[in-house]
C-alpha cells in the first residue's frame, strides 16, 4: 500500500490478459486504448457533470447573505435609491437612459438560421406581440431600460398548452432574487411584491426566466450597471441643482448677513426679536415673488450683502464635468447629451455613428444572442436573432463603403460575398 492508500497501477500485459480472459477480442483492446477506458466502463455511458469545481463555494457564500430565503442571492445594493436618484431625479441619466434604450429598441431585427432568413416566423410573431400590454418596442425598452438601471434584465415567458410560449414580460429586477443550487448555478428565481413571493424553477438549466446581465467583477450571479459606476458624479451633480435650486429660492443670490448693533454698538437681539426678524425675511423677502423688494431695517439693524466667491463662480463647471462622467459612464458622446465643452467629435454625425458602433450595436447584439439561445428551447430550429446592420442609418457610410469593397472583390465568388455580408445563400447553392 502506497501513501494516500491507492494501489500501484497494473502492468499494462496483466489488464490485457485479463480483458482476454474475460473473452474480449483485439478490437475491444484496442477501442480501450483510443478511449482510455475499459471496455465495460464505455458500453455503461456515465452521464457528465458540467459544473465549476468552485461552485459549491460560491452557492454556500451568497446562499448566506440572506437568512430569511433559505439560498436566495440578496443584491449588495439598493437599486430603488439609486433609480430615483441617478434617473428619476437627474436630467442627465434620465436621457442616457432613454437615449441607449429607445435607440436599441428601434433597430430592425433579422431572423435566420443556417439556410434562411424568416419573414414570418412564430419567435418574429411573439416579439411583434409579447403581452396584451405592450408591443415591441415596450417590451424592448423596458429590458434595455431594466440593463442601465440595475446591470440585470428578466424576462419572463408564459407557456401555452403545448409547450411553447404565448407571452413574454419583463420582470423587475429590483424584486428579482437568484436562489443557487448546489452547484452554484441558479436552480430557481424568485420575485418578490411586497410580503408575496413566487418562485420560478429551473429544469436542466432551462426556465420560464432569461436572466440577462452585464459584466461585475465582484458578483456571481448580478450584473453591474453604468448607473451604479456614475452614482458620484449622480450625486454631485443632484448637489449642484439643490444648490442652484437653493440660490433661485433666494432671490438668485448668495444670502447676506444682518448685523446688529446696540446702543453701544455691542449686543444681541433676544429670542422673540430673532423669531420675528427670521419670519418677517422668509414672507417678505425670500423667493422670486418677492425679489428686488427693498428691505426695511430697525432698530440698529444693518444688512451686509455678500458677493460671488470664486468657488462659486467654478461650481457651474463641476456640474458640467459631473454631467461628462455620467454621459462617459454610459457609453454616450458629450454632444449628444448637449453638454458643453466637448469637441472630441468632429461633427454630431460622427458622434451618432460612434454612438451606434460602441454602444448600442454591442448592447443589442448581446441581448437578441441572449433571447434566441433562450428561445432555442422552446421553438424547433436552430434560429439567430440579431440586429440587422444593413438597415441601421446611422450605419449608411460604413455599410456603403464595407459592400463596394466585398463587390469589388473579384477572387470572392457569389457564394463567399453572401457569407462575408452576412446573408444566407441563395436557395439554388444551397
Amino acid at each position: 500500500m502506497q501513501a494516500g492508500g491507492c494501489l500501484p497501477p497494473a502492468p499494462p500485459e496483466d489488464i490485457f490478459a485479463r480483458m482476454k480472459g474475460a473473452g474480449f477480442g483485439e478490437a475491444d483492446m484496442f477501442e480501450f486504448l483510443r478511449k482510455g477506458r475499459a471496455p465495460e466502463t464505455a458500453a455503461r455511458p456515465v452521464e457528465e457533470a458540467k459544473a465549476s469545481a468552485v461552485g459549491p463555494l460560491m452557492a454556500g457564500r451568497l446562499g448566506a447573505r440572506l437568512p430569511e430565503a433559505v439560498g436566495a442571492v440578496g443584491q449588495m445594493r439598493d437599486g430603488v435609491s439609486l433609480a430615483r436618484a441617478g434617473f428619476i431625479g437627474n436630467p442627465v441619466g434620465f436621457r442616457a437612459v432613454r437615449l441607449i434604450a429607445e435607440a436599441a429598441a428601434a433597430l430592425p431585427l433579422v431572423l435566420q438560421d443556417a439556410e434562411a432568413r424568416y419573414e414570418r416566423h412564430p419567435f418574429l410573431d411573439l416579439l411583434a406581440r409579447p403581452n396584451p400590454g405592450q408591443g415591441r418596442a415596450e417590451l424592448l425598452e423596458a429590458l434595455y431600460g431594466q440593463l442601465l438601471l440595475t446591470g440585470n434584465a428578466y424576462v419572463e415567458a408564459v407557456p401555452d398548452a403545448l409547450g411553447g410560449v404565448q407571452e413574454l414580460h419583463i420582470l423587475r429586477a429590483d424584486r428579482m432574487r437568484v436562489v443557487p443550487g448546489a452547484d452554484g448555478w441558479p436552480v430557481a428565481y424568485e420575485y418578490r411584491v411586497g410580503g408575496r413571493a413566487h418562485r420560478f424553477a429551473m429544469q436542466d438549466g432551462v426556465g420560464p426566466i432569461c436572466h440577462i446581465r452585464s459584466f461585475h467583477p465582484q458578483d456571481d450571479h448580478y450584473g453591474l450597471s453604468p448607473l451604479e459606476a456614475a452614482s458620484r458624479a449622480v450625486d454631485v451633480h443632484n448637489a449642484a441643482s439643490n444648490w442652484s435650486k437653493g440660490l433661485l429660492d433666494n432671490a438668485a443670490r448668495p444670502t447676506g448677513a444682518i448685523v446688529y448693533r446696540g446702543v453701544d454698538g455691542h449686543g444681541s437681539l433676544t429670542q422673540d426679536q430673532y423669531d420675528r426678524l427670521q419670519a418677517e425675511m422668509e414672507a417678505h423677502h425670500i423667493g422670486a415673488r418677492n425679489a428686488g423688494r427693498p428691505m426695511l431695517l430697525d432698530g440698529g439693524l444693518d444688512w451686509k450683502p455678500m458677493g460671488f466667491s470664486p468657488s462659486d463662480m467654478e461650481f457651474q463647471k463641476t456640474k458640467e464635468a459631473a454631467a461628462r462622467e455620467i454621459a462617459i459612464a454610459f457609453g454616450i458622446p458629450p454632444m449628444l447629451l448637449g453638454i458643453p465643452g466637448d469637441a472630441t467629435y468632429a461633427n454630431y454625425q460622427e458622434a451618432n455613428r460612434a454612438f451606434y458602433r460602441l454602444t448600442v450595436l454591442p448592447m443589442a447584439t448581446r441581448v437578441t444572442a441572449a433571447l434566441s439561445h433562450w428561445m432555442s428551447h422552446f421553438l424547433p430550429g436552430d434560429l439567430t436573432l440579431r440586429p440587422d446592420l444593413d438597415q441601421v442609418p446611422a450605419l449608411a457610410v460604413e455599410r456603403d463603403q464595407h459592400w463596394r469593397r466585398v463587390g469589388e472583390a473579384s477572387f470572392l465568388t457569389d457564394a463567399e460575398k453572401r457569407a462575408l455580408l452576412g446573408l444566407p445563400p441563395r436557395l439554388e447553392e444551397q
